[in-house]
């Protein structure tokens, strides 16, 4: 009886965590501004910061959208900035990759919107071409009918050439069901690789040995990584603190960290403005602050 009341008291504390969060995603109005995105010659790279864990990456020539989320809500869940681009103002997007089928890194309204912006050309006319999409294994069937020219779906390590470029299926310490049975759904993260640059997108994560691995394998010149959704401690079974994601940078040895998955939703307790004051203090102690680039949304680097 004792472990029946036990284990729905947990229940009965997470359902008023979120509900909470909720609550509090709805209190404040929606602040952030939207931006024409950077478009960068062919020769260069352009990391362009969108929102959340969602990147506009412009390399080898391609143009790719990484876990892009438009939307202003998650069901329920209300996002805190508006997203730094709008779908509208895209270059030509040539291949989408998801880390995995979290509402807030796969957001099915915003995959229409891409694959409908797509198939337009640019005097607003049906005569476009949709994007590839990249998932992991076990994905395919979330994004089977929206539209995409091609699913591909990837296992970790595996590698691919995706629109001209090749990508890798990197591994990670966190879960893919979408909603809590379908755990047989793939997840992680990818390194892009095209004309000379490198980009890691770790996907959501804990700390890990993989970081390592990572670097030692693929060697990635820019690592975006996740430094939100922390506290409570157990959230970092499957989420970095700032500290842990600098360390992760550290270990997989790219020249330039760019941090994400903080500032846009609520889904941790830490106060949302701590993540990247906690990153650039520890980044300033270890002295690599000049290689962390905290990008405001909208906001582009550009690499020779």
């Amino acid at each position: 009886m004792t472990t029946v009341r036990s284990r729905r008291a947990f229940a009965a504390g997470k359902v008023g965590q979120m509900l909470k969060l909720v609550q509090e995603s709805h209190a404040q109005p929606l602040t952030g501004s939207t931006h024409k995105p950077e478009l960068v010659r062919e020769g260069e790279l352009g990391v362009t910061f969108i929102g959340h864990s969602s990147f506009l990456l412009q390399i080898g020539g391609r143009n790719l959208l990484v876990d892009p989320v438009f939307a202003t809500r998650l069901v329920v869940l209300r996002r805190q900035r508006r997203a730094g681009v709008r779908t509208a103002e895209l270059p030509p997007i040539d291949a989408v990759l998801l880390t995995h089928a979290h509402m807030d890194h796969m957001n099915l309204p915003t995959l229409r919107r891409v694959v409908r912006a797509g198939l337009r050309n640019k005097a607003g006319r049906l005569g476009g071409a949709a994007p590839a999409v990249v998932v992991p294994r076990g994905c395919e069937d979330l994004v089977a009918a929206l539209g995409f020219s091609q699913v591909i779906a990837m296992e970790w390590w595996e590698q691919r050439e995706v629109a001209g470029l090749k990508v890798t299926m990197t591994p990670c310490k966190h879960w893919g069901a979408r909603m809590f049975r379908d755990t047989h759904r793939g997840y992680g993260g990818y390194v892009i690789e095209g004309a000379g640059h490198s980009v890691y997108h770790s996907g959501d994560t804990a700390y890990f040995a993989g970081f390592r691995e990572v670097g030692e394998r693929l060697k990635p010149e820019v690592a975006l990584l996740p430094i939100g959704a922390y506290f409570p401690d157990t959230y970092r079974s499957v989420h970095t603190s700032p500290e842990e994601a600098l360390r992760g940078f550290l270990d997989c040895g790219a020249k330039w960290m760019v941090p994400m998955h903080f500032g846009t939703f609520r889904l941790g307790r830490e106060p949302m403005e701590e993540p990247p004051v906690r990153l650039m203090a520890e980044a300033r102690r270890l002295g690599v602050e000049e290689r962390v680039r905290i990008l405001a949304e909208g906001e582009t680097i550009r690499l020779s």
